[in-house]
């Protein structure tokens, strides 16, 4: 044993020691650093002495696993959170919400109830009307820009996921290699490659795989992989097939195919946070919206289509609404949709929704986009005319080509039917005020309008009735000389031979030009009357403007709500989850912090400990040191005893 190598062998394990804390201390701030320790044993040469077996990186895998889960939650609610107080903020604002305007709107109507034939109370109206539908307009804007910025987002998180995939796998081949040269890998890519995965847990959920305890592989959750060990895969954005407006995940895969990932895919982090949030409320928020302005334009303009203007004219349509918006998958053979439109008859079916419709043989199968029901459909018009309504709207499709089995189209009926909202008259005598035709009696009919014309052809005084029994028999009338069709057909309920057919619920009715559709038969075993006269119509009649206000008392939306309902059902329901995000987010955001909190208690430097440590490897230093000095001094005294 020799005083000088055991001094020796201190003063380098002290040196290495001085240099880690060093280097600790250098990196305190460094994101993704782990604290480094010279674990020190006993030489093994067999002559004493002390060496360096190994400068350990304190990082505990279990520990980063669930940091990085963590994080991948607290990411997809902060951002989820940050999108959706945009929305509560939008439709809660007491002076640019909806709900005052809708109110200023129907108060515009009382005012003209009081003076039907008043300048001022028309032109109110026709201003009220104009900025209700502006705002819609607004809203709708506002909401089909963040559907916009999402999109662009999407691919920003894409390049950032891509170009950190392509680190990591850079990493494994340089990490592999200095393994090879060294027996060990540098603790400090080490460091970067395990920062980059906690990186890429905070933009989308991943899964780690650690082959053979060194190759990083990544993968999605459901199993495609984005790193195996040098290679990588990229993601990418792309038109969704059925809907060239939406930007969606795109896998392309080490044969060069991009196929399209389901939305339910990518979930976690500010990607997932960001899909997520359109999937659940804006896309929600702007079909209740689009279903919100249908139902007021459509409700309007049915009662204003019953009433007469100063001109003495039937009332025209009172708002404009924009068609259903429709595509086809880029699969599809060359069956195209030809007509979209709202159906009067069935406005309220129209739910704030996406439909698909899909093709299993000839037969068309309609689904839900939001709760994945199938949905029943008018059989006898498919059967019929090809027509296929259903949720409030009409499609027609092309013949030739028809659809064939395979074939799939996406039905937006209200996502952006505010986009076209706006009032449909300028003149303030084309306001129909007063009333037409007088109906009276306890049979359940709606959507009631005037053939062109039918104003001149209707006999004043004349009165027409019909009593209806439970099973659809006209049991008694009075139609006088007029005519009466039943969905287009001449129909005379007094025939005997052959004896006409029975009334069904929705038969469209016509008598001498007044149209109206009967919604309900009686109940078995009762029967319902209905009279219409025609009106007196002045420039004092308000019974129409009357009709007009108390729509806003009537479930015209759906059929389930008024309109000033609805729409505090929506705030209500974006309010309820933005409350609920944040709840989840700041109890999701203690566990990410409590977990920082452990992570960094065993891997984070602390500075007052490696102050502490650069004294006592200072003082292990100078103590070694003094060893070789005391050696040396010992080996000159021998030397001097032999002179």
């Amino acid at each position: 044993m020799s005083m000088f190598s055991v001094g020796l062998s201190g003063l380098n394990a002290a040196q290495n020691a001085l240099n880690t804390a060093s280097n600790n201390i250098s990196n305190v701030y460094t994101p993704g650093y782990n604290r480094e320790i010279a674990k020190l044993g006993e030489s093994s040469a067999g002559t004493g002495g002390v060496q360096v077996n190994d400068i350990e990186r304190q990082f505990n895998q279990y520990v980063a696993e669930q940091l990085n889960s963590a994080k991948t939650q607290s990411s997809a609610l902060e951002t989820y959170y940050n999108q959706v107080t945009q929305i509560d903020n939008l439709l809660a604002d007491r002076d640019a919400g909806l709900s005052p305007l809708m109110q200023n709107f129907f108060s515009s109507l009382e005012d003209l109830a009081s003076s039907p034939s008043d300048p001022a109370a028309r032109q109110g109206v026709l201003g009220n009307a104009e900025t209700l539908s502006a705002q819609f307009r607004s809203f709708d804007s506002y909401l089909q820009d963040m559907q916009t910025n999402i999109n662009s987002q999407l691919g920003d998180e894409v390049t950032q996921i891509n170009n950190t995939t392509e680190q990591v796998a850079g990493l494994n081949k340089e990490i592999a290699l200095a393994r090879a040269r060294t027996g060990e890998a540098p603790n400090s890519l080490l460091n970067q490659r395990d920062k980059l995965v906690s990186d890429l847990n905070e933009r989308m959920d991943l899964r780690l795989n650690i082959q053979d305890g060194k190759t990083y592989n990544i993968s999605l959750p459901n199993g495609q992989p984005l790193v195996t060990g040098t290679n990588s895969f990229q993601l990418e954005t792309m038109e969704a097939e059925y809907d060239p407006q939406r930007t969606v995940i795109g896998y392309r895969d080490g044969g060069g195919n991009l196929s399209q990932l389901d939305e339910d895919v990518v979930t976690g982090g500010s990607l997932g946070g960001l899909m997520n949030f359109r999937q659940e409320t804006l896309d929600k928020t702007q079909n209740q919206i689009g279903q919100l302005a249908v139902s007021l334009s459509s409700a309007m303009n049915e009662q204003h289509r019953q009433g007469v203007d100063l001109n003495g004219d039937q009332g025209e349509n009172f708002f404009n609404i924009r068609a259903p918006q429709t595509y086809g998958y880029e699969s599809n053979s060359d069956a195209t949709i030809t007509s979209a439109e709202f159906d009067p008859s069935r406005v309220d079916e129209l739910r704030a929704t996406d439909y698909t419709v899909s093709f299993d043989g000839a037969n068309p199968v309609v689904t839900r986009n939001d709760n994945g029901q199938e949905v029943e459909f008018d059989q006898d018009a498919w059967d019929d005319d090809q027509e296929l309504k259903f949720g409030g709207v009409t499609i027609e499709f092309s013949d030739p080509p028809a659809p064939i089995d395979g074939d799939q189209f996406e039905i937006q009926p209200v996502r952006r039917a505010g986009a076209g909202m706006e009032a449909n008259i300028s003149d303030l005598d084309k306001i129909a005020a007063g009333s037409f035709a007088e109906f009276e009696g306890n049979l359940d009919v709606g959507n009631i309008s005037m053939a062109d014309g039918a104003l001149s052809t209707l006999p004043e005084g004349d009165e027409y009735s019909l009593t209806v029994d439970g099973n659809g028999v006209v049991s008694d009338s009075d139609l006088g000389s007029a005519t009466m069709t039943v969905n287009g057909e001449a129909y005379d309920p007094n025939a005997t031979a052959p004896t006409p057919p029975p009334l069904q619920a929705g038969d469209r009715i016509a008598i001498d030009g007044v149209e109206f559709t009967l919604n309900e038969l009686p109940e078995a075993g009762e029967e319902a009357s209905l009279n219409i006269s025609l009106s007196d119509a002045n420039t004092g009649d308000n019974r129409n403007a009357l009709a007009m206000q108390n729509l806003q008392s009537q479930n015209v939306v759906g059929g389930r709500a008024t309109v000033s309902g609805a729409y505090g059902a929506m705030v209500s329901d974006v309010g309820n989850r933005t409350n609920i995000t944040e709840v989840n987010l700041d109890a999701r955001q203690g566990l990410t912090d409590q977990l920082t909190a452990v992570q960094q208690s065993e891997s984070g430097v602390n500075l007052d400990e490696e102050a502490a440590n650069l004294i006592r490897y200072q003082q292990f230093y100078q103590a070694n040191a003094r060893v070789i000095d005391t050696a040396g001094k010992l080996m000159d005294t021998i030397l001097n005893l032999r002179g």
